[in-house]
């Protein structure tokens, strides 16, 4: 008899540290028993995740996946393409799902539940997420909790410093402002816990959807997105 796959592993490389986390996807398991790794790699990432991913996967095996998930930025550009390239090839290989998940996303996704682990009131805040980038400028992003799942007010966006405060001032609702700086690996949680609300509303992405947010500032050329296959 097969086994069913009835778990989801999630990788975070957006900043120094290499974040994984493994779950179930059984819906009378409660997340309790997820467990997670945070490694920092710094510049040796793209060197060390592949073994790093055979040292935590163990007791489970590949064949117990149900479902990948990966942090697509923003965040550093070649730590964000080592594991955006990571995740595709390996739901490739196993034919199964891929939920992209946005860094900014998960770091939300982990503020509204550490005011539910800590009995506070967030209902009626917008969660406004910020983390600085080359130049003076801010990846932005703000979120909106609605029948317990996690919206998009304004996406991603890589603005001045001077955009990100006016939008900030201008919003038209109570927020509560994340300031992230440095190493982001263990929001690779929040990224797990997004695609599993995904994949319980029924969500099955496909692996060829999925890839990097880099960020551009308003009135510049994006980047162009190449070929994935081809990244290193």
């Amino acid at each position: 008899m097969s086994m069913r796959p009835s778990y989801a592993l999630a990788i975070h490389t957006s900043s120094p540290d290499l974040g994984l986390a493994l779950g179930s996807v059984n819906e009378n398991e409660h997340d309790s028993g997820d467990r997670m790794g945070v490694w920092e790699l710094n510049r040796s990432q793209s060197t060390h995740i592949q073994s790093c991913l055979l040292d935590f996967l163990p007791p489970q095996t590949w064949a117990h996946l149900a479902f990948l998930a990966v942090a697509k930025g923003p965040g550093g550009f070649t730590g964000t393409r080592i594991g955006v390239v990571t995740a595709r090839t390996i739901a490739q290989q196993l034919g199964i799902p891929l939920y992209g998940i946005s860094s900014l996303a998960a770091m939300a996704q982990l503020t509204i539940l550490s005011h539910v682990q800590r009995q506070r009131e967030i209902s009626g805040k917008d969660i406004a997420v910020e983390l600085p980038a080359h130049g003076g400028s801010v990846h932005g992003g703000i979120y909106r909790l609605e029948r317990n799942h996690l919206f998009p007010i304004q996406d991603d966006r890589l603005l001045s410093v001077d955009q990100w405060q006016d939008r900030l001032t201008n919003h038209d609702r109570p927020y509560e402002l994340c300031s992230l700086n440095g190493n982001l690996g263990y929001g690779v949680s929040g990224v797990l816990q997004l695609a599993k609300q995904g994949w319980f509303n029924g969500l099955r992405p496909h692996w060829s959807d999925v890839v990097p947010i880099y960020g551009n500032l308003p009135g510049t050329k994006s980047i162009p997105v190449h070929d994935l296959s081809d990244m290193p």
